[in-house]
């Protein structure tokens, strides 16, 4: 039975919010208690996907299907009720009109459209209102939207599947399958979490991958990116399949490409370098600046070494996802092409965040030091 303390209730509130984990995509992961004054669960609920009900509505709607009053009630909710009319209208305009009496919110919401104005307007109905409960998990769970909203660019993780030794391909350019299936399972669930998948037209060239989300339910199929300077993606490229939105960066001029690409379904956006030595290569920086204006908050990155070296180099990569085999390869193809370094000061500095073992493989998270030091 669930002991009812504030930090059970707020951490059921989590539990809710980790649920729409792969369903809300641009909007971020929320959760919602309503509670009595004995902390008796009213009703609760979690944000739907883009353009329906969020958390608070969700929860509101479940204690009035069981014949709950909220009037008097507490709110545990793992973000600021929005103050904004968007895809839905405002939630903290629903909590005064049900007539709760408390709010207990992890955070702000980062949003300028809303951050602070939904806790004003909660108070000025003479809400009570209480700020902190379950923060650092509720920013985890939108470390995406977050970023965002804050730096204005995805929170870009970069997925890696290699043997012990760090190679990802044969010399041959042969890498299926060098992890188990329960790796490969676990990275799409990791695909589906995403905003977009981004890869390069190296991978297209090569691999012909589909690059979409098969191994685990779905709601959605998330965009694909490809980062492709001379619009060089073949029409017929398995990418299409999915049918989903496709983004593709170029630097070079080809309106005959890009109308034969867009009467695919492709959005085609040119991105050029601003120097003589890159205007003909995409600016991934502002990609990633478009991609954030595009609502992309999480981008999840299935590319080869050379583009996995260039987001390094350029410092775009806040987090590595990493499944290791317990096999040697010896020569082969690395996990990212950069350098070489002169001095080991100079190397990308990473924290692990967490290990896990899948199968025979691992899983490692790393971040680059610092990523998510941002407000």
């Amino acid at each position: 039975m669930l002991e009812i303390t504030p930090q059970a209730l707020m951490a059921q509130a989590l539990a809710l919010a980790e649920k729409s984990l792969w369903l809300t995509s641009p909007n971020p992961r929320v959760g919602c208690v309503i509670t009595d004054a004995q902390g008796r669960i009213l009703g609760q609920g979690h944000t739907q996907k883009a353009g329906e009900a969020h958390a608070e509505i969700m929860a509101l709607r479940d204690a009035e299907s069981q014949g709950q009053s909220v009037v008097g009630a507490t709110v545990y909710v793992t973000l600021e009720p929005c103050a904004h009319f968007g895809r839905t209208g405002p939630c903290c305009d629903a909590l005064v009109a049900a007539g709760v009496k408390k709010v207990v919110a992890a955070l702000a919401d980062p949003n300028p459209k809303v951050s602070g104005q939904g806790f004003e307007r909660l108070r000025a109905a003479g809400i009570e209102v209480v700020v902190g409960e379950g923060a650092s998990a509720a920013r985890e769970l939108n470390i995406g939207f977050f970023s965002r909203m804050v730096r204005r660019t995805p929170w870009v993780r970069l997925k890696v599947a290699a043997s012990l030794d760090g190679k990802t391909a044969l010399n041959n350019g042969v890498s299926q399958w060098i992890t188990s299936a329960e790796a490969r399972t676990d990275g799409h669930a990791w695909r589906a979490r995403a905003c977009a998948i981004l890869t390069g037209i190296g991978t297209i060239r090569e691999d012909n991958p589909r690059l979409d989300v098969r191994l685990v339910e779905t709601h959605r199929q998330p965009h694909l990116v490809v980062v492709d300077s001379r619009l060089e993606t073949p029409l017929d490229a398995h990418i299409f399949i999915a049918g989903r939105a496709t983004l593709i960066y170029a630097a070079v001029i080809n309106d005959i490409k890009k109308q034969a690409l867009e009467a695919l379904g492709a959005t085609v956006i040119y991105t050029p370098g601003n120097t003589p030595e890159t205007q003909h290569k995409v600016d991934l920086r502002t990609m990633m600046l478009d991609l954030a204006a595009r609502e992309i908050n999480e981008l999840h990155v299935e590319a080869g070494q050379k583009l996995n070296g260039s987001l390094i180099k350029a410092g775009l990569v806040d987090e590595f996802l990493v499944y290791l085999a317990p096999k040697l390869i010896g020569q082969g193809a690395d996990m990212a092409q950069f350098g070489p370094l002169e001095d080991l000061a100079q190397a990308v500095p990473l924290t692990f965040v967490s290990t896990k073992k899948l199968g025979p493989d691992i899983r490692l998270v790393a971040r680059a030091t610092g990523a998510d030091a941002f407000t």
